[in-house]
């Protein structure tokens, strides 16, 4: 077997899930994988212990599942206070997990991702004490009715036990999951990428002494982190052990996941997402929208990675978006026609690249962007749906024939109309926090929130009734 280019995301998974065959995407800091099955080896011990953590977890769940709502939010709340009270012990286990991956070479992305100082620690908190305030979605009637017969039914939400989480090197995520799994009465196992251990480690010694006083187990928030590697294919392997299993991060840990693994797995989604402009749109609105999409935060996966843009507007368009972009450093790959508009503009600064067929499939995660000129909003939707990885898409226009076709006809879990799509995220959609941007089609998409964490159970209610 080849030796795996040093990723975040192959990091989280063991090697023996993984062939020889490794694709470089343009992005050194970013591969993607092209995967292979090869065995389903994994460390007997470390599967044992992880299946040990994972029953211990499910006892005390049935605890909490039994909870009212005021012990959960008390509980939250507590949560909250005591990481304002450690954000600086937080802090300096960061530091130090920042300054190995800079001498490791980590890119300014997702070093981005990995900060956890005392600001983003209290916007955590913050984010803890949101989801306190929100309904609980335990105990809630989905629907109930009487049978002819007499037998009253009703679905109703509860937890669904044990969720498992793998994820990528963002220190915030560790808090969002444990304080979404407590308020819908789930517990946590965590694998949150060696780039963040230490902070990770340090978080969860925060929230752990907080659930032991309020007469919780602290196994209802674990981490497998100190297992590495293996400790993320024996979550993959413990079916019958975790309810479910999210992955969360770049497109080679999520596609492992999904494809490997025996716990039902809830599939979130790397985010290759477009903004198309549209022959009808106002230039001028869309120009901050783009820079927005594009560089507020360019690791996270909503971040716009291409610019699809009517043939009608981009000569006029095309020279004013890309002088913005190359005022913010954006690297810019271009197809044929928006090469050729650009080169004749001689914007300085500029750096300018043609695109190869790989970029279109490409999320970057970087200060770059890819560009194509459509002749129709009809291919700009086929290029969309074929490309995109389902997660966000935006359309820029005043047509409102060509919106209401655009959201129409789009195939992701998120359609914004003249906004940016930074806008995709639990926090924003008022779910206090996000377990992750679900890209399938089953009972979650789009930002999973508190509803998205419960199943339902039918309950039958009879007076002595026999089926005939």
């Amino acid at each position: 077997m080849y030796a795996a280019p040093s990723s975040e995301g192959a990091a989280l998974i063991s090697p023996a899930i993984f062939g020889a065959i490794w694709v470089e995407t343009g992005n050194a800091a970013h591969c993607g994988l092209l995967l292979f099955f090869m065995s389903d080896e994994l460390s007997p011990e470390v599967f044992d212990a992880v299946c040990r953590q994972a029953d211990q977890a499910a006892r005390a769940q049935e605890r909490l599942a039994q909870a009212n709502t005021e012990a959960k939010n008390e509980l939250l709340l507590a949560i909250a206070d005591a990481l304002d009270e450690h954000a600086a012990d937080i802090e300096a286990a960061n530091a130090l997990d920042m300054l190995e991956s800079k001498e490791n070479g980590m890119d300014a992305g997702k070093l981005d991702r990995l900060l956890f100082d005392v600001p983003r620690v209290a916007a955590a908190a913050q984010g803890v004490r949101h989801v306190a305030t929100l309904p609980d979605p335990v105990g809630e009637i989905v629907r109930g009715y009487n049978l002819p017969n007499g037998l009253r039914l009703t679905q109703t939400r509860v937890p669904m036990g044990v969720i498992g989480m793998i994820y990528e090197a963002r220190p915030n995520v560790t808090v969002d999951v444990a304080s979404l799994c407590l308020k819908s009465g789930n517990a946590a196992l965590l694998r949150g990428g060696h780039a963040a251990e230490r902070t990770n480690a340090a978080t969860l010694g925060v929230i752990a002494p907080v659930l032991e006083a309020h007469g919780f187990e602290s196994a209802l928030v674990q981490s497998v982190d100190q297992y590495g590697r293996a400790g993320a294919t024996a979550m993959m392997e413990a079916r019958g052990h975790i309810d479910v299993l999210v992955p969360r991060g770049g497109a080679g840990l999520i596609q492992a996941v999904v494809r490997n693994s025996k716990v039902p797995v809830i599939e979130t989604g790397a985010g290759n997402v477009h903004i198309y402009i549209d022959r009808s749109a106002d230039l001028v609105k869309a120009i901050p929208i783009v820079l927005n999409a594009k560089t507020q935060r360019v690791g996270v996966c909503n971040a716009a990675e291409k610019l699809l843009v009517h043939e009608d507007v981009a000569a006029e368009f095309l020279p004013q978006i890309a002088a913005a972009l190359t005022q913010a450093n954006v690297v810019l790959q271009a197809d044929e026609t928006s090469y050729d508009i650009l080169e004749g503009a001689a914007i300085e600064g500029l750096e300018l690249n043609h695109a190869t067929e790989e970029d279109w499939d490409t999320e970057y995660l970087a200060l770059k962007m890819g560009i194509k000129v459509v002749p129709s909003l009809e291919s700009a939707i086929d290029h969309i749906n074929i490309h995109s990885t389902g997660h966000t898409e935006s359309i820029i226009a005043e047509d409102y024939a060509a919106i209401e076709e655009f959201t129409k006809r789009i195939d992701s879990a998120v359609v914004m109309v003249n906004a940016s799509t930074r806008f995709t995220d639990g926090g924003v959609f008022g779910f206090g926090a996000e377990l992750g941007i679900s890209t399938q089609k089953m009972h979650a998409r789009g930002p999973m929130g508190l509803r998205e964490m419960t199943t339902t159970k039918w309950i039958g209610y009879g007076t002595g009734q026999v089926r005939a």
